[in-house]
């Protein structure tokens, strides 16, 4: 990490009181270094990774990274805060920040940087170095290892004289040293950086420390990984999965004694998993390929998760998937429309393969709209396929595509897909419960359960819950496109709160699921639901950026600046927007967006609003049924969020005003009366 800190880049009194703010006094220091072009757009970056996931790490770390444009080379500032900043970690405070910069597109110099300190950041001598130290220059240079970490040394220790020296002892006779035993880890976590390699650092200290250990750890980060050397695993006695994402090619650890856990234990509590391991070692307890009680899925949170919380994880690992697929297909077909008009959608695919014009635009219309519904028409399988990789990783991807191609088929939609995916998981992880020979352990995962689960999930999906769920379909497609009236109205409200309860958390993404499903067969109902779900979600963003804008004085300097980036992407149709107002002010900013959202939702069903694109915000406006009208939905619904908001911290802050007049009317008083008392105490007796 040479160069990508010097003491300019250290602030050992950092002073800010947010997270905000202290990245913009970091960032402030690369400015004036020229490793980064425009402070805001930088610090827009800064707050937009900050929006995905908390960067902050136990121990008092936070660790605020990007990647950006505005960056001109890998660059790593540090400050040290006396009063603890917040960051998101479940221990508290953090009082080492760690602001990483890196230019768009440096992903390995990002990771490198990111990686490396994660794991100097699992040395208490590094951290306790770096707390003792008194000049900017040494913890630069400690950061960058130009200096190792010093031993602490005890106060006595340094004082005592040295003792006499004693006699050498007589070695007793050894035994025989105890047979190693062997373990190999992989560690991973969702954004494959710092928890990735905190894991790893720490599991590895924790085996060199325990006598009669050998670990290696494969560490799966994002940017690939390296895999572990087949002899390697092949002589380990037991297997340590510390993740939050699913293992990549899991099968290699077949057959051995395996613990499988979230990232944040392979970090907290590396003992106990090693002493776990090496206990179901001596029970002679093993896994296969997958082990069925443990599925990635299951191990992207707690232990105690239960199944409603699985089983969201599970739909909400196939909808990530498909969102990609729902932006790609959705714009195209967007696009088509734009330079072709509706009709398009009438033109014969052969005449795109057989009379392509290159200076025509209607056949660049046709073309971008049958490569648009090619994308569409992954959709259901997509979101089949991995709600069955997220249940039963790697080996329910068959059966899952197989499941949503068939819901394709007959006509069961989106419905079919979520119903099939769970299907084919569940199937996967039934027959992994099944011990077989160990002759047959390797070809279950590429012969024998993709072959018994897709004609099982066949079976189920053609000759007993196809048809029902198709009918099912059928009819809520029918009732999207009767919606009018009050029933319109309702659904808007319900579709435009949850768009804006959690800011694209589960029940955003839950809406927007829902909206998407219907654009795989479009009818007018349809279309207003989707316009109805990006009008609300668009709302509590622009709210605040319109609440930052009239009073200023109610936010902080840092929530201003987010402010100016909300205008964005609010107009951009990305509600996470709204999140750091949110993790600031709970209450004043997401009750109001729930007000906001459900009104800009019945506003957009009242006007008959249609949208034919799933996503893109105001750059959409011209593919928008009734255009003023939706503009003018969600302008109401951004003025009522902003006003609600305004409102209510005002009054908390009129509130704070009256709290503190009368704590000073109390102390004054109090004053006057240790005054009077005072006097009386001094006047002449009889007076």
């Amino acid at each position: 990490m040479t160069e990508m800190i010097t003491a300019d880049l250290v602030d050992l009194d950092l002073s800010a009181g947010t997270k905000e703010a202290a990245a913009r006094s970091l960032a402030e220091r690369m400015v004036a270094l020229g490793r980064v072009t425009d402070l805001d757009g930088f610090l827009a970056d800064v707050a937009a990774r900050e929006a995905q996931m908390p960067t902050g790490l136990d121990g008092g770390i936070g660790i605020p990274h990007c990647r950006s444009e505005h960056v001109t080379e890998p660059t790593l500032a540090f400050g040290r805060s006396a009063e603890g900043i917040d960051f998101g970690a479940p221990d508290g405070p953090a009082d080492l920040i760690f602001l990483i910069a890196a230019p768009a597109g440096a992903d390995d110099a990002h990771l490198a940087i990111l990686s490396s300190l994660a794991r100097q950041l699992m040395d208490e001598d590094f951290k306790a170095a770096l707390r003792a130290a008194t000049d900017a220059g040494a913890a630069a240079a400690l950061i960058r290892g130009d200096e190792p970490a010093p031993e602490p040394v005890a106060a006595e220790a340094a004082t005592a004289p040295a003792p006499a020296p004693a006699p050498e002892p007589v070695e007793p006779e050894q035994p025989a040293a105890a047979e190693t035993f062997k373990i190999v880890a992989v560690t991973s976590c969702p954004t494959g950086i710092a928890h990735t390699y905190m894991a790893a650092e720490s599991l590895e200290n924790t085996g060199r420390d325990t006598d009669g250990v050998e670990l290696v750890v494969e560490t799966q980060g994002s940017s690939g990984f390296t895999r572990l050397d087949p002899a390697v695993i092949a002589a380990a006695d037991g297997v340590i999965f510390a993740h939050d994402v699913p293992v990549r090619e899991k099968e290699r650890f077949a057959g051995k004694p395996t613990v499988d856990v979230g990232v944040k234990a392979g970090i907290n509590r590396p003992a106990a998993l090693i002493t776990e391991v090496r206990e179901k070692a001596a029970r002679g307890e093993t896994t296969g390929h997958a082990d069925p009680s443990s599925t990635p899925v299951d191990n992207s949170g707690e232990s105690t998760d239960g199944y409603g919380t699985k089983l969201r994880k599970w739909l909400m690992s196939g909808v990530s998937y498909m969102v990609p697929f729902v932006a790609a297909g959705g714009l195209l077909i967007a696009i088509s429309f734009a330079l072709g008009g509706y009709k398009i959608a009438n033109t014969d695919v052969q005449s795109v393969v057989d009379a392509f014009n290159w200076g025509s635009m209607h056949s660049w219309a046709a073309l971008m709209f049958w490569t648009g519904q090619a994308a569409f028409a992954f959709l259901v399988p997509v979101l089949a396929g991995y709600i069955a990789y997220g249940m039963a990783d790697r080996p329910g991807l068959v059966p899952g595509f197989v499941a949503g191609s068939i819901a394709v088929t007959i006509d069961a939609g989106f419905l079919g897909g979520l119903v099939g995916g769970l299907i084919a998981g569940a199937l996967v992880m039934a027959i992994q419960r099944v011990n077989v020979p160990d002759v047959l352990r390797g070809i279950m995962p590429v012969v024998v359960i993709p072959l018994v689960s897709s004609a099982i999930v066949g079976f189920l999906m053609f000759a007993v819950v196809g048809q029902p769920i198709a009918w099912v379909q059928t009819r809520l497609t029918d009732w999207l496109g009767s919606l009018s009236g009050s029933n319109a109205i309702i659904l808007g409200v319900v579709l435009g709160v949850m768009m804006a309860s959690d800011l694209g958390g589960p029940l955003n993404k839950v809406a927007y699921a829902f909206a998407v499903g219907g654009l795989a067969n479009p009818n007018d109902g349809s279309l207003k639901v989707m316009a109805a779900v990006m009008a609300a979600g668009m709302v509590p963003p622009l709210a605040m950026a319109l609440a930052t804008t009239v009073r200023a004085k109610l936010f902080t300097k840092a929530e201003r600046e987010n402010g100016k980036a909300a205008w964005v992407l609010g107009a951009s149709f990305i509600t996470e927007g709204a999140i750091p107002f949110a993790a600031a002010d709970p209450f004043r900013v997401i009750v109001p967006s729930i007000v906001g959202g459900g009104v800009t939702g019945a506003l957009s069903m009242t006007f008959d609003a249609t949208l034919r694109a799933p996503h893109g915000g105001i750059f959409v406006v011209p593919l928008i049924g009734n255009a003023w009208l939706y503009l003018v939905a969600i302008a109401v619904g951004t003025c009522v969020t902003a006003a609600l908001t305004v409102l209510l911290k005002s009054l908390r802050k009129s509130a704070g005003q009256r709290l503190d007049r009368a704590s000073r009317e109390a102390t004054a008083a109090t004053h006057e009366a240790v005054a009077e008392s005072d006097a009386r105490q001094t006047q002449p007796a009889g007076a």
